[in-house]
């Protein structure tokens, strides 16, 4: 299947869950990440159950310091 994550795509094989996005996909840290699915955030408590669908966009927003 085929997800947007920030504008660029990526082809996975079989079913993905957020986390499995974040780490083997990605290859990311978990910590200071919001997720957004279709424009809908999902909890991080959800991550793990929450399977991305053929097509979903996801958008990846990391917390950063500065002021």
């Amino acid at each position: 299947m085929e997800i947007t994550v920030n504008h660029q795509t990526y082809s996975i094989a079989g079913s993905c869950s957020v986390v499995q996005l974040l780490t083997a996909v990605l290859q990311i840290s978990e910590s200071g990440i919001a997720v957004a699915v279709n424009q809908s955030v999902v909890s991080k408590s959800d991550w793990s159950v929450y399977h991305l669908q053929p097509g979903d966009q996801v958008m990846l927003i990391k917390a950063t310091q500065g002021g």
